[in-house]
C-alpha cells in the first residue's frame, strides 16, 4: 500500500512534520520556485502529486516578477484535487482573506495549533 504524501513549504514546523511522519505520512518538500526547498510545486501532475500541500502565506503570495503566483497554485490545487493548508494564527485569518480573496474551498486558512488534526483528517 502507497502511503499518502505531504508536500510541504520551507519553513513549515518540524514538529508538525514530525507528527505526520509518526502517524504513517510522507513529508516531501515543496518549492515556490524561489527558495528552491524542494520539487517545484508548478510542476505537479497526475504522476507527480502531493495529497495534501501545508506553508505559510509568504511562501504563495509572491512578487509580481515571480513565476508562481498565488492564483497558479489554486489552479494546480484545484485541477489535482489536492487541498493546501496555509497555516496563519485565528486573529490574522480575516487579514489573509483580504490578501487572497479568491482562494478556492481547497485552500484553509488555520491557526497552527489546528493544522495537524486537520491534515490526519484530510489524509483520512
Amino acid at each position: 500500500m502507497t502511503r499518502k504524501s505531504v508536500g510541504y513549504f520551507e519553513g513549515t514546523d518540524s514538529r508538525l512534520l514530525t507528527a505526520l511522519v509518526l502517524s504513517g505520512y510522507d513529508t516531501i518538500p515543496v518549492s515556490n520556485g524561489v527558495d528552491h526547498h524542494g520539487a517545484y510545486v508548478a510542476r505537479i501532475n497526475h504522476q507527480a502529486r502531493y495529497d495534501i500541500l501545508i506553508g505559510y502565506p509568504h511562501k504563495i503570495t509572491a512578487q509580481p516578477e515571480e513565476e508562481l503566483q498565488a492564483q497558479d497554485l489554486f489552479h494546480i490545487c484545484k485541477t489535482y484535487d489536492i487541498p493546501l493548508l496555509l497555516e496563519v494564527p485565528a486573529h490574522l485569518q480575516e487579514s489573509l482573506r483580504q490578501v487572497l480573496p479568491d482562494a478556492p474551498e481547497m485552500v484553509e486558512f488555520l491557526d497552527p495549533a489546528d493544522t495537524l488534526n486537520r491534515a490526519i483528517e484530510l489524509l483520512g
